[in-house]
């Protein structure tokens, strides 16, 4: 009877780290990512439940693209709105293009722990357009 309650404990601590880890949410992509033209940053994390992302550096070109498109302030703006978790790896929320001063359906997908894919969409999702963002250690232009 003592090795039966032996092999029932063995058991219980064996299965516990899985059912623990099946109970915690896959990671967000939280954290600094540089946009494919390096002329944009943004911080995502937790704004709740869902993940958000905001402009924390921009270049020249990129500040002076959105006051031309009616954004007074570049940096500081959401540019990632409530996104939510939609699967491994893959979240669904709207997207804030600056230099247009319009948002859009996006998605994001994580395709490794440096690099996010964003497409946002218009047309119910008949034309989209992605782009390739990269996780970075620090802002452009900092040691």
């Amino acid at each position: 009877m003592a090795i039966g309650r032996l092999w029932a404990a063995l058991a219980l601590l064996v299965a516990a780290p899985a059912v623990l880890a099946a109970k915690v949410p896959v990671a967000q992509p939280e954290g600094l990512w540089l946009s494919p033209h390096n002329n944009v940053a943004v911080r995502t994390g937790a704004c709740g439940d869902r993940l958000c992302g905001w402009i924390v550096w921009a270049d020249r070109e990129a500040q002076a693209d959105a006051r031309d498109g009616g954004t007074a302030r570049l940096v500081g703006t959401e540019l990632l709105e409530d996104y939510r978790a939609e699967g491994k790896g893959q979240w669904r929320g709207t997207v804030f293009v600056p230099d247009l001063g319009r948002r859009f359906s996006s998605q994001i997908s994580q395709l490794s722990p440096g690099q996010l894919k964003v497409k946002g969409c218009i047309l119910g999702g008949l034309i989209c357009k992605s782009q390739l963002w990269t996780r970075i250690d620090r802002l452009p232009g900092q040691s």
